[in-house]
């Protein structure tokens, strides 16, 4: 097991955690941390895509990890607007936008070079 982690590419590995500390931060912040009414709030529910996002980085499909970039930019967007306010919320939301720039970071990153190939291919192929 520990072979097959080590074999990873470096993105897949950090947007893979980035994306399941995310997920923990989300559940965390509505259920008990900070959560819009006392004792938790539907907000939790906003994990969910995160949960059917990770598998796809984990395994590496192209796919999932390019709409996952458009659908972290809904979570950098949270962020960006709840770190206005006072107390827990705004730590939470820092931490919020971290997760989530790096999960996007980590997909670019990992798409660029595949992107390259797929035009370079289709170059080749008009040839």
């Amino acid at each position: 097991m520990l072979k097959s982690i080590l074999q990873k590419n470096i993105y897949v590995l950090l947007g893979s955690a980035a994306c399941l500390d995310l997920i923990i931060l989300c559940i965390a912040w509505e259920w008990f941390l900070s959560p819009l009414r006392p004792g938790g709030s539907w907000l939790v529910l906003k994990a969910l895509p995160l949960f059917l996002l990770l598998p796809g980085i984990w395994r590496s499909r192209v796919y999932t990890m390019q709409w996952g970039t458009m659908l972290i930019l809904i979570y950098m967007t949270e962020a960006l607007v709840r770190i206005s306010e006072p107390g827990w919320n705004q730590w939470l939301a820092i931490l919020e936008l971290i997760f989530s720039s790096t999960v996007f970071v980590t997909l670019l990153l990992y798409l660029k070079p595949l992107k390259a190939q797929a035009k370079l291919a289709k170059k080749m192929a008009e040839k």
